[in-house]
């Protein structure tokens, strides 16, 4: 194997972490912000890219690190080694609510694809890249889905997902079509592309958007019930202007504003 072997446990149900053990000489890299903790006897660095291509010199971290960037990534990853004796462990945190879905790269022919921001974590020799499309539809109208990651290589990856998440096997032929922002991921023999709702009343009233993925089978893909960008939507549509509350739950709305003392006179 050219990545590190290692050995993991995904604690919670809503807010999840997962633990790898290390042994010596293992080692892991991550997402800055991910971390949660560690035992002590652990090396913390900071490395430009991945580290998949430290033999290749400077010319190859930096293209590494510079496919990082199209992605909205920082061009720099943390690496945790363990560089003493013993088993040693160490976890790292969810973002937000919802799952950490392990992907075993040696199961799934070397590559996973998955959304831009879905990485957490992953043994060291894992490269993290881009999938670039071929085709001008998502190019065009494929908003979050359009610029996807690449995990390569034949070790464990962590990517994590927002909600409730599912996993859909597709026979040959058989077509899902998923909300673009849904996608947690997909293995590689997935046919992926960007349709119109089509219709005027959809186009117009719909309020799902003007495209979906289509996705055609045979193979793998992951689905999440709450992708961050719709979270973070409802987050800043709750925002009350002027910073008052909108009274939500309430039947007495505004006026309990005014018994309770928000409003001076």
């Amino acid at each position: 194997m050219n990545a590190h072997e290692i050995d993991y446990k995904i604690y919670g149900e809503e807010m999840q972490y997962v633990e790898i053990e290390l042994d010596p000489q293992e080692a892991v890299v991550a997402e800055a912000g991910s971390f949660m903790m560690m035992d002590t006897g652990i090396k913390m660095d900071t490395i430009f890219g991945d580290g998949s291509n430290q033999e290749k010199g400077i010319l190859g971290k930096i293209f590494s690190a510079g496919k990082r960037v199209l992605t909205g990534e920082s061009l720099f990853m943390t690496a945790f080694l363990n560089e003493q004796g013993g088993k040693k462990k160490l976890s790292f945190a969810s973002p937000y609510p919802g799952k950490i879905i392990p992907i075993d790269l040696s199961e799934n022919n070397g590559k996973f694809i998955c959304q831009k921001d879905a990485f957490l974590c992953a043994a060291k020799g894992v490269s993290v890249g881009i999938e670039f499309s071929k085709r001008l539809g998502r190019g065009l109208f494929g908003g979050e889905g359009f610029i996807m990651q690449k995990l390569e290589g034949d070790g464990m990856a962590f990517v994590h997902a927002g909600g409730t998440t599912a996993k859909k096997v597709l026979a040959a032929g058989e077509v899902l079509k998923v909300d673009t922002g849904c996608i947690i991921g997909f293995t590689q023999n997935i046919d992926y592309d960007i349709e119109f709702v089509g219709g005027i009343k959809n186009t117009i009233f719909g309020g799902e958007g003007l495209f979906f993925a289509s996705l055609k089978g045979p193979g793998t893909v992951y689905i999440q019930s709450l992708p961050f960008s719709r979270l973070a939507g409802r987050v800043l549509a709750s925002i009350p202007r002027g910073g008052k509350s909108k009274g939500e739950g309430s039947l007495l709305g505004g006026i309990g504003d005014l018994l309770d003392g928000d409003n001076n006179f």
